[in-house]
């Protein structure tokens, strides 16, 4: 039996995005506010969802308080609090948007749950605003 499990979180983080190839006036035209120099902050909510075979012994895909662990421990103490830019090396060089921090996720979380289980990392910036990322190119 294939099922889907998901399991939520939150972090709060303070981001900027810009590009340094280009001119302040091109980033502050681009990005708008977002690329504010003194940065900018979100309450991201996350969504971290797995899709397998249901283990016939345990009923379980995954355990969700071992998937709740590995999200503390690789997403919540990573980024939780932190100014994205200048607080983690992930985003020391890429630039913070949604979509990247989405991929960042995904990798994080991937090397940690079996690689039979598929994954999806679904992440809300606003109310109205999120990605997805199922991995691949």
């Amino acid at each position: 039996m294939i099922i889907t499990v998901s399991r939520k979180a939150s972090f709060n983080a303070a981001h900027r995005l810009h590009v340094k190839a280009w001119s302040d006036e091109q980033n502050k035209t681009f990005f708008g506010l977002c690329n504010n120099a003194n940065y900018h902050g979100h309450n991201y909510q996350l969504i971290v969802s797995l899709t397998g075979e249901v283990d016939p012994v345990t009923g379980y895909l995954m355990d969700m308080k071992s998937l709740g662990e590995i999200i503390r421990i690789e997403i919540e103490e990573r980024f939780d609090h932190r100014n994205l830019n200048l607080d983690t090396e992930e985003f020391r060089e890429l630039n913070p948007t949604a979509e990247h921090i989405a991929v960042v996720i995904w990798g994080l979380l991937r090397k940690k749950i079996k690689e039979e289980i598929k994954l999806k990392v679904t992440l809300y910036e606003t109310e109205r605003n999120f990605v997805e990322y199922t991995g691949g190119a």
